[in-house]
């Protein structure tokens, strides 16, 4: 008899070899991703609120503590030349460095690094040492400070210990509990690998990539696939930096600027480092990349395989960087660890750091591929004299742009907490001026009622204006009512004729109650729900909260506006073009984007259709005969077994009555998910039940509503 016991328990990675619904079919809806924040791994109360807790942090205690942690050095991990601020900068750039425009995600503003994938990323080898430095304040401060403001903070601090006037810094971001599964880092199925190219471009990296290799925060240090070239590696940092939302000035700053401070580590063999901490063994206790054949530590310790310092003096902010890097010429060598860099052809003994363990011998100067993009790429190299001949316009310039790095997916100056939130507002965060919420808002509902918009006209121009904010990097939105300016007035997505006939209506009326735009844009589409919600036999008040702003046109930066132009949208069941991935695909991403659940994403789905807000009043999924009411009619009919559902061309179908063969409505993919996937149809048959009509408007406007608030960051 086998005794033997295997855990009934459906687990990953290497505990069994059971695979999961996924693994069985694959080409199931995956809708993990729109609740994988869920309340059940969150060990925090549901009253708990970060951003209040860290308005009762000691900011100046804080400092000081993690500024006297800089020159702490330990012997379980000792800091290069008795200062940690090389390591924390590397660890907070790295955190922050995922952001990238097309789509928000990424950046420093969950804690993410903490979990996987990206605390087991070749390129963040050993910054899981620099997170266990800060454990004891970490402790100490416990709930009144997150670790993603820990994380940016300390890089922030590091600079500040080396002599660098820094920008300034904002507290409020909240940690996550579990990996971000959602987020999209490549489809490679190897560390390093380069699957990501539709060409030999660097502009043919796939979007929303902005790193050129599986593993890497940016570029590979050694160049192009690991081969030196200036040229080609210029070309690969100036798509990445943009695609971080950096231009070429800031570009050059921050790489100066990054370089400027601590080394790389290579004076070691890589092969004698243990796994990363993920495949680690459980008695490293989340700690890789351990080296238990050697020493492994200070000069002997190995990280990216690259071996030195970039200036003279590593752990002071100064133009050491230029200095170095217009004074030699370089060529190409091997490191320690087997790596290339270039290091100059002759450099007298006291360019050289001190070693970063014994100040009486002498380290190496040396440059990543990037670093020699600096003076070959033409434009970098006419940024690079400017800075060289310019400390006071390179301390300026990295200052902001590190504080842009650090702080872009953070969302508005409004979100900004603590005693160094600088009161300059800059363009990248998207300004909005306050707006008036003392005015009569039932007379402009009257006024609204008055005119001459239909119920579909009010209903999608609220929707197109609040459907560009994303939870990612709190962009976008119904605040500021953007939607009227360039280049958002101009998207095909929006519908400019029909837009621009509904804004000249909305308009006057907001200039004569005495309100925003883009107050009167929500309160018009609250209307239209409120009458389509009586027309189905319901009264109901769709909450509305005044005070939204108008931004200006010289407010908005036009190009960072362009990431946020819809290309799909299944909620008004319109695709741009025809994609890579299928539609219902596309309207997840666009769902957890916007922070909605599943049951939220179905209830909206059921009552867009029936209120009629198609693109170009498509007839694709309207099930019903009432359209403008907000009935069931959608899931009642998608549910009815009466039907047939038949296929006609790329996506779209056709549905026909069972006993008669008469056409009865038409419809896309994203319509029949609803009825094909088994949680969606467990939504939808909810809907469809006779007892939920009531159910289903309250759902409907409660989701609705979320929508709408979701910019209103004044109302968290």
């Amino acid at each position: 008899m086998d005794t033997s016991t295997k855990c009934p328990v459906l687990h990953t990675g290497n505990t069994t070899t059971s695979k999961s619904n996924l693994d069985w079919w694959p080409d199931s809806l995956n809708l993990d991703i729109l609740h994988q924040h869920d309340s059940k791994t969150n060990p925090m109360s549901k009253d708990f609120n970060y951003r209040e807790e860290v308005k009762k942090l000691d900011f100046a205690a804080l400092k000081k503590e993690v500024k006297a942690l800089m020159t702490d050095s330990q012997a379980w991990w000792p800091a290069d030349w008795g200062h940690y601020g090389g390591l924390m900068i590397r660890m907070a750039w790295h955190a922050a460095g995922t952001y990238r425009i097309a789509d928000g995600r990424g950046g420093a503003n969950t804690g993410n690094q903490r979990f996987a994938p990206l605390n087991s990323w070749p390129d963040n080898a050993n910054l899981d040492k620099a997170r266990r430095l800060l454990w004891p304040i970490k402790k100490k401060y416990g709930n009144k400070l997150s670790w993603a403001d820990l994380i940016v903070f300390a890089g922030n601090v590091a600079y500040e210990s080396m002599g660098l006037k820094t920008y300034g810094f904002s507290f409020g971001r909240k940690d996550i509990w579990a990996p971000e599964k959602d987020i999209y880092w490549g489809e490679e199925t190897q560390w390093l690998g380069k699957q990501r190219y539709s060409g030999n471009d660097a502009d043919a990296l796939d979007n929303p990539l902005a790193a050129v290799q599986m593993g890497l925060i940016y570029v590979n240090p050694e160049g192009v696939d690991g081969k030196p070239d200036p040229v080609k590696t210029g070309a690969d940092v100036r798509t990445t930096f943009a695609r971080m939302g950096m231009n070429d000035e800031e570009t050059v700053a921050l790489t100066a600027g990054g370089h400027t401070v601590g080394k790389t580590h290579g004076n070691g063999n890589a092969e004698a480092l243990g796994p990363d901490p993920e495949a680690a063994p459980i008695e490293d206790q989340g700690l890789g990349w351990l080296n238990k054949k050697s020493r492994g530590i200070g000069r002997d310790s190995v990280t990216s395989g690259l071996e030195g310092a970039w200036t003279t003096h590593p752990t002071q902010w100064d133009n050491g960087y230029f200095e170095m890097l217009f004074k030699h010429e370089w060529e190409v060598k091997k490191s320690p660890a087997g790596a290339n860099q270039w290091v100059p052809e002759n450099i007298k003994e006291n360019d050289k750091p001190a070693d970063v363990e014994d100040p009486s011998q002498r380290g190496n100067i040396m440059l990543t591929d990037a670093d020699m993009a600096m003076i070959i790429d033409p434009i970098y190299r006419k940024i690079s004299e400017c800075f060289h001949q310019d400390q006071k316009a390179l301390d300026d310039t990295f200052a902001r742009a590190w504080f842009k790095l650090l702080h872009r997916d953070m969302g508005p100056k409004s979100r900004y907490i603590g005693p160094d939130v600088p009161k300059e507002d800059l363009i990248w965060q998207d300004p909005i001026p306050a707006g008036n919420a003392n005015y009569d808002v039932n007379a402009a509902k009257e006024k609204i009622k008055q005119s001459d918009l239909s119920i579909s006209d009010m209903v999608r121009t609220a929707w197109d204006s609040a459907r560009t904010f994303r939870g990612s990097d709190m962009r976008g939105g119904a605040n500021g009512a953007r939607i009227r300016l360039a280049p958002q007035k101009d998207w095909k997505g929006n519908e400019p004729k029909r837009l621009a006939r509904v804004l000249g209506v909305l308009a006057p009326i907001a200039k004569t109650i005495g309100a925003s735009v883009a107050d009167m844009i929500v309160l018009a589409g609250n209307v239209g729900i409120e009458q389509a919600a009586k027309a189905a036999g319901h009264d109901i008040a769709v909450p509305f909260t005044p005070g939204r702003g108008d931004a200006s046109a010289k407010m908005t930066d036009t190009d960072a506006f362009a990431p946020l132009e819809p290309i799909h949208d299944g909620y008004r069941n319109w695709l741009k073009d025809d994609y890579a991935v299928q539609p219902e695909q596309l309207l997840l991403e666009r769902t957890q984007l916007l922070g909605l659940t599943a049951c939220e994403m179905t209830t909206l789905i059921g009552g867009m259709r029936v209120l009629g807000t198609n693109h170009s009043d498509s007839k694709h999924g309207v099930f019903t005969d009432k359209a403008g009411a907000l009935t069931t009619d959608f899931f009642v009919n998608l549910t009815d077994m009466n039907n047939t559902w038949k296929p006609v061309e790329n996506n779209l179908y056709e549905i026909h009555d069972r006993k008669t063969d008469k056409l009865k409505w038409t419809a896309t993919r994203v319509d029949l998910v609803f009825g094909a996937n088994s949680v969606l149809r467990a939504y939808a048959e909810l809907y469809a039940q006779d007892d939920n009509q009531e159910k289903f408007v309250r759902d409907f406007v409660a989701a609705w509503t979320k929508i709408m608030n979701a910019d209103r960051f004044d109302l968290e």
